[in-house]
Formats: structure tokens, sequence, C-alpha cells
């Protein structure tokens, strides 16, 4: 159980980098005088699922896995609801807020722990409602806080509000086939089906939305790849590893790292709001954890 949250913390400062490296590929942003275009989301999943497919094959090979895996209905459902939450994701990082894109993205746990609860029949005790609320309540502490005041840029449309809650829901069911697999494939079989649906629809996209990298930007794009395969195979093997109730929220300290992203490179001030956002978090999780801790050594 503490190498699941080990590989889920581990997990979360990858998908930090690449979202950040995302960011920057808004194009209204320099970095230490890096100044990129704006790469539009369905080029950077293609690029990104592009490294991942070659990295997860060469994998698979090596172990004498079967390509397609076993259970393919819930492979073709996870790799289908990832493509979609990590294209709206990049959507709402790329016209949001850092720290807000990444706040409202981290509500997927709780989908999560809802849909394992509704379709897997994961037990969840009425305690943890507790605990998950406290977490939820800090969410939505730090949401609220970042777009309702003007230091941050002022006004977003709500409309990308909305599709980033669409992305964390959609996350949870991706995360909640992950949870279904973890008895019959492999976390790298997981991990491919990813690139493989992803690739023809954002390639079909590309046709009608492609901006030429240049230079750096090429690189940049190689290590949002590399980071996501990274974060990916963590992630499963952490799901794999443990109870989703207990690993999933761990997930929730990416959100620590994206407010301290979001004061130093981004300039995005803290307040008394977030500071209490972030307690009630912590409490959530660590409760949660412990709770589920204590229940594993009585059983």
């Amino acid at each position: 159980m503490k190498k699941g949250i080990l590989y889920v913390v581990l997990s979360g400062l990858c998908f930090l980098i690449v979202n950040l490296i995302v960011k920057l590929f808004s194009g209204n942003l320099s970095l230490g005088g890096l100044d990129l275009q704006s790469l539009p989301a369905h080029e950077l999943v293609l690029s990104r699922s592009i490294v991942s497919f070659v990295l997860s094959s060469i994998i698979i090979y090596r172990k004498g896995l079967p390509y397609f895996g076993v259970n393919k209905k819930w492979l073709i459902i996870r790799g289908t609801a990832g493509s979609i939450a990590l294209t709206l994701f990049f959507m709402t990082i790329q016209n949001m807020p850092f720290a807000v894109a990444a706040v409202i993205q981290y509500l997927a746990p709780i989908f999560t722990m809802l849909f394992t609860f509704l379709l897997l029949g994961e037990k969840i005790f009425r305690i943890q409602w507790l605990f998950v609320s406290l977490a939820f309540f800090g969410v939505c502490l730090i949401s609220l806080q970042n777009y309702t005041l003007d230091y941050m840029g002022a006004y977003f449309e709500p409309y990308w509000i909305g599709l980033g809650m669409l992305s964390a829901s959609i996350s949870g069911i991706a995360y909640t086939a992950i949870v279904k697999l973890k008895a019959t494939d492999e976390p790298i079989s997981i991990v491919l089906y990813f690139p493989m649906i992803s690739i023809p629809f954002m390639f079909l996209l590309c046709l009608f939305e492609f901006v030429m990298p240049v230079g750096i930007e090429w690189f940049l794009l190689l290590l949002v790849g590399i980071f996501t395969q990274f974060a990916q195979i963590l992630l499963t093997k952490a799901l794999h590893l443990g109870s989703s109730s207990v690993i999933i929220p761990f997930q929730y300290l990416g959100i620590v790292y994206a407010l301290l992203v979001g004061y130093f490179i981004f300039d995005e001030r803290l307040n008394m709001m977030v500071n209490l956002g972030v307690l009630f978090i912590f409490l959530g999780i660590i409760m949660n954890a412990y709770f589920r801790y204590k229940k594993a050594q009585r059983s």
C-alpha cells in the first residue's frame, strides 16, 4: 500500500511537468525568455500519444505480453475515456489560469470513487464520505477563490469551467477502468490503449488545424510524451497495488504542486481561502488513508 501511495505521488509530479509545458504552449506566456508558439490541444495529445505508443510497444514486446491485452472491452473504455479527458483538460489548461484548471481536474478522484462504488462494488465506508467531502470542500474553496479574483488576469468564460468538470468526470471513468483491469491486464498494456485509440482521432483533427513545431519545441513535445508515459505507468501501478479509495485521494497533492507553480512561475498569489482549501484537502487525504490503514490492520 505504501508503494502504491509513493507511485501516485510521483505520478502527480510527472503530470505537473507535462501540464507546465502544455501551459507554455498556450502562446501567451514566456518563461526565462522562452517564447513558444500556440499549439492546439489535439496536436499536443497526438505528440504525447506517439511517444507513448512507441515506448509502450517496445516494453510489451520485450516482456512477451499479448499486444492487444486480455480484457479488451475495458481496455477500449479506458483508452477512449482517457483520450477525451486529456484533450479537454489540455484545452482548459491553455485557456484558464494554471491553478484553476488543475484544481478542477482534481475533482476526478471524487468521480472515480463514485464510479468504482456504483459499477465495481468497491466498498466505501460511511465515514470516508466525510473525508472525501472535506477534500471536495477544499477544492471548491480554491476554485471559488481563483476564478472570482481579478489578480489572475480577470475574466474567462464559464464554458471552460464546465469543460473542466466534464474532463474530470470522464477521467473518473478512465480510472475506474484501470481498477477493473488490474485483475486481468498488465499496467503497460493498459497504458498502450490510450495512444492506440487517440492517435487516429488526433491525427484527423490535425488535418484541420496543425502548427509546425520549430526548434526547442520539438524537444518539449518529446518531454511531454516521456513524462506522461512515466505518469501513466506509475498511476496504473498504484491502482494495481491498492484500493482506489486509499490511492486516488493522494492525487490531491497535485493541487499543491499546481498552486506552487502558479505562485512561483505564473505569478498567481495565494490568500487565506486558498490556504484553508489546501488544509481541508490534506485533512481529507490523511484521515481517509489512516482510516483505510487501520481497517486493513484489523482485517
